[in-house]
């Protein structure tokens, strides 16, 4: 009864709205975008790009940038909304993701440049990014989320439960947070049109998403997930990847067979480009985390993976199910270390057994206070350690009540790893780049993989890096990317 109640409720509420609907150029479909002006979007385009600026940084390559940007205005020169102004930008992440603001802002991944094998690749990802924006799905996710958000108080007061706002709030925050299915689909179509009206090959839209979900697949192998696709769970935002595949090889054949590939082109681009974290992020290196640029390094015991962060690190163990977190913080008022972690870093907490120490001639306080993590109980040890410049070092470490004595060891073996680096170990600590290798007569997956500097799946990862197939071998005479130090 209150199902019919609450489905009706919502057709009338959404009626005042549907003459606010206007028909999109790109899509020839009505869509509600009343909520969110076209000035409106370039305003919070403007706004969100200072964010992504502070939270991720923009890759110091002018090459790189200035190749991405000649390309992203090729393929958006024949869009259907000449009113946008596009601009575009490579973060300086190791993550595969490409995403784009309202207003025109498209960005790309030092990450995705490193998956992508050619130039029409690359293209199709700014294409598909540039559909999102002609098909105004900011605006539209953000003006029916409006109205779905309204929906649920109004309905809310009136059935005299907040059940329903619950139950609608999860669906608006996926909704805002992300595109739909449809809305990735669409831009997967649209961006095929904008590829071949660019002259690239509409087949590059296809080849990138087969890399990606290759790169998928392989690092849900490497983190013991059996090679499952974590893309087709019911609650993904988006189509599985493979889906995707099948659909834009499909939806590609509309379009002429022939375009601009520019392979050897592209990877003679991204020659020399860093791969996975930077020297300005700090990056891992077997159960180590070096960071030379600010000066530190610490180890993390056996069996844990370390996860970097933008403002933090992550070292996880899923099998002890403990977490250490590390960051910097602060120090606003000259506090020293007991002071620093029991009156400001933890004030309003009871932490037990604060006691001064000293980690490789610094200065530092230790203490633990009891927490819960998915509903266990944990004993989170505190560590604050005094850094130059008014900082602290901190490590958070969640341990379970039932860890195991060699594990805490190893756990306070991490606390006390924490050291300055030299200056000649700053000097010599360099990141992962990427390097090409003309394959010759009798070169072998196997046989270039092993010249990469990540020796732990290697050949999977050389398949993937240059999109080769399960059973495709090198070819003599073929440019292929490595990983190098």
């Amino acid at each position: 009864m209150i199902k019919r109640f609450y489905l009706g409720f919502l057709i009338v509420l959404t009626i005042p709205f549907l003459a606010s609907c206007t028909t999109n150029p790109a899509t020839g479909q009505k869509q509600f975008t009343a909520l969110m002006s076209p000035a409106q979007e370039n305003q919070i385009g403007a706004q969100e790009h200072e964010k992504v600026i502070q939270q991720f940084g923009l890759y110091n390559n002018p090459e790189i940038s200035t190749y991405v940007s000649q390309v992203g205005q090729k393929v958006v020169a024949n869009t259907e909304r000449p009113d946008v102004q596009y601009k575009f930008f490579v973060v300086d992440s190791p993550i595969v993701n490409a995403f784009a603001l309202p207003g025109g802002y498209i960005y790309l991944s030092r990450g995705l440049l490193a998956l992508a094998n050619n130039e029409a690749e690359m293209a199709a990802v700014l294409a598909h990014e540039a559909g999102h924006i002609t098909g105004r799905h900011s605006a539209e996710r953000y003006s029916r989320g409006v109205v779905t958000t309204l929906g649920a108080s109004i309905l809310s007061a009136a059935i005299g439960s907040n059940g329903a706002s619950q139950v609608l709030g999860v669906g608006t925050d996926l909704y805002l947070k992300s595109y739909s299915r449809g809305q990735e689909s669409q831009s997967d179509t649209l961006g095929i049109r904008y590829l071949s009206r660019a002259g690239y090959h509409p087949y590059g839209m296809t080849g990138f998403l087969k890399n990606l979900n290759a790169d998928t697949v392989l690092e849900s192998k490497i983190d013991g997930q059996g090679g499952n696709d974590p893309a087709s769970s019911y609650f993904s935002t988006h189509p599985a990847t493979a889906q995707r595949v099948a659909t834009t090889a499909q939806e590609s054949q509309a379009y002429p067979q022939s375009g601009v590939i520019n392979r050897d082109v592209y990877l003679r681009k991204i020659e020399g480009m860093t791969y996975g974290d930077s020297a300005e992020q700090g990056f891992s290196r077997g159960q180590s985390f070096y960071h030379p640029k600010l000066g530190f390094t610490f180890n993390v015991p056996q069996g844990f993976k370390i996860i970097n962060q933008p403002s933090h690190v992550i070292a996880v163990n899923q099998n002890q199910n403990a977490l250490v977190i590390f960051d910097m913080a602060a120090n606003k008022i000259n506090a020293s270390p007991v002071s620093f972690l029991r009156d400001v870093w933890m004030k309003d907490n009871d932490v037990k057994g604060v006691e001064s120490i000293a980690i490789n001639g610094m200065h530092a306080a230790a203490g633990v206070i009891e927490g819960k993590i998915n509903g266990q109980a944990m004993d989170i040890r505190l560590i604050a350690i005094e850094w130059g410049g008014n900082q602290f070092a901190r490590f958070q470490m969640a341990m379970p009540k039932n860890i195991s004595s060699a594990m805490l060891n190893e756990l306070k073996k991490t606390s006390y790893s924490f050291r300055r680096l030299s200056a000649a170990e700053k000097h010599s600590l360099k990141p992962y780049r990427i390097d090409l290798v003309l394959a010759k007569s009798g070169d072998s997956v196997a046989s270039l993989a092993s010249r990469m500097a990540v020796k732990d799946y290697a050949q999977d990862r050389f398949r993937v890096l240059n999109g080769l197939d399960a059973n495709e071998d090198v070819q003599a005479g073929v440019l292929y990317k490595i990983i190098v130090e």
